[in-house]
């Protein structure tokens, strides 16, 4: 019988993992990809293996599903790129109404690039953590732009490549929530401990969420979504 197999994009942030998780639930076998594009937040690149190591040690029956890890070198983005991710700047809203740590294309890459590598390793199903629900208005994260990539993608590739994106229409209370539904306890202390989220790549700062700035979008959003499944939960 053919196994089903899945390839999630994988930064190592509170997202990401979710979604690892929620793979890993469902599909036989999974790899995982993450990419380093000059961010300035480049210590999530490092968080992401010790995320791997973490779950492969905490849920042995998801670890026997993962296989290899790949890591794609997209710097390039960084150099055509002048935002608050990319650059040492302060984060504010743009003229456009969005915040300056959008970086212009940077999802459409990693689904472009991803595909590229499911082709080869046979994995045609894709995941990632983007979410119009509860987000920061960019762009690249709604449902419209992904399946419409997905679309072009498969016809590009002659290959048809699904784009699944299990935190689309959630906010980040119940990205909690869901996560304590995966794994429970341990799969929320993980999260906490091990992953890494803030736009300023603060890991000195321990709150209850997690480690962060807790001033930049990426902090606040984690923040209030923890504190918001707190007290719906009754924890």
């Amino acid at each position: 019988m053919t196994q089903s197999k899945a390839l999630v994009l994988f930064s190592g942030g509170q997202d990401s993992t979710v979604c690892l998780a929620s793979a890993l639930s469902r599909f036989d076998e999974v790899e995982t990809v993450g990419f380093d594009y000059g961010q300035t937040h480049s210590v999530e690149l490092t968080c992401r293996f010790r995320v791997l190591d973490e779950i492969k040690a905490k849920f042995p029956q998801w670890g026997a599903k993962l296989g290899p890890d790949h890591m794609l070198n997209l710097r390039e983005l960084a150099q055509i790129s002048d935002t608050a991710l990319t650059r040492d700047m302060a984060i504010e809203m743009d003229e456009s109404g969005l915040p300056n740590t959008f970086v212009p294309g940077r999802n459409l890459l990693f689904f472009v690039y991803a595909s590229a590598l499911g082709y080869r390793r046979g994995a045609t199903t894709l995941v990632g953590g983007m979410c119009e629900t509860d987000y920061s208005g960019y762009p690249d994260c709604r449902n419209d732009t992904i399946q419409t990539l997905a679309q072009s993608v498969s016809l590009g590739m002659a290959r048809d490549f699904t784009f699944e994106t299990p935190l689309m229409y959630i906010d980040k209370a119940q990205t909690w929530a869901l996560a304590r539904e995966l794994g429970g306890d341990a799969l929320v202390d993980l999260i906490i401990e091990h992953t890494h989220t803030c736009y300023r790549g603060d890991r000195t700062q321990r709150h209850d969420w997690g480690y962060g700035c807790n001033t930049c979008p990426a902090c606040e959003l984690r923040a209030n979504g923890f504190a918001k499944w707190q007290s719906a939960s009754g924890a």
